[in-house]
């Protein structure tokens, strides 16, 4: 085990990572990454491809899927909702490799494990009501448990102090944060997805045929 407690503030506990902790995180953004990818591409199919299909269309497998009652949240797709899920796990792991600081990752063992929960109701519906799978929402379902499964690992290999002895220390890991590092990446993703909800509604002009 290394000791990682590089901020000039004092804090009045220590901790312990294991060598390999950095290794996880990196590949625990990365997965985050490309769960995100993949809620983008759902996205855009609910934006751009769904629409084009015919009130009247019998529909089946992903597309049933994505098209069901369950799929949107107040009538946003839950793959948008998903995106959102993703750049805070983007956000939380970058702000950890900025800090190092074990208050992220007692943070985010519950967002990771809701993650676990949400997808797994989802799954439940695909397979036990809508009887149709959707492998971009299996995608990103295997995502979260992966994301969990490194957290497990990241605080398996960690030795940390409680959660309750860090929280009054939030604003001091704030105050040692380098904030654009953090921020700029999670901002390129929020763009990305708001330009998916804009670009449909652009008064763009109609396409012109050849003749």
């Amino acid at each position: 085990m290394s000791t990682e407690n590089p901020s000039a503030l004092a804090f009045d506990y220590e901790w312990e990572y294991s060598p390999r902790v950095g290794t996880l995180f990196g590949v625990f953004t990365l997965v985050a990454v490309l769960g995100w990818l993949v809620t983008v591409a759902l996205t855009a199919i609910h934006l751009f491809a769904i629409p084009a299909i015919p009130a009247d269309a019998p529909v089946q497998g992903s597309i049933e899927v994505i098209t069901s009652p369950w799929a949107y949240v107040l009538g946003i797709p839950l793959a948008t909702l998903g995106g959102f899920y993703y750049l805070t796990t983007i956000g939380l792991a970058l702000w950890w490799f900025d800090t190092r600081h074990p208050l992220i990752i007692k943070v985010l063992t519950p967002i990771t494990a809701s993650g676990v929960v949400f997808s797994s109701y989802f799954v439940y519906l695909q397979l036990g009501v809508i009887g149709e799978i959707c492998p971009f929402c299996m995608m990103s379902a295997a995502a979260t448990v992966i994301l969990f499964a490194l957290e497990l690992g990241i605080l398996g290999m960690s030795s940390t102090p409680k959660l309750t002895n860090m929280i009054g220390d939030f604003g001091g890991v704030l105050g040692q944060t380098n904030f654009p590092v953090i921020l700029f990446p999670v901002l390129i993703g929020l763009v990305t997805l708001a330009g998916l909800f804009i670009v449909p509604v652009l008064p763009l002009p109609d396409a012109v045929g050849f003749v």
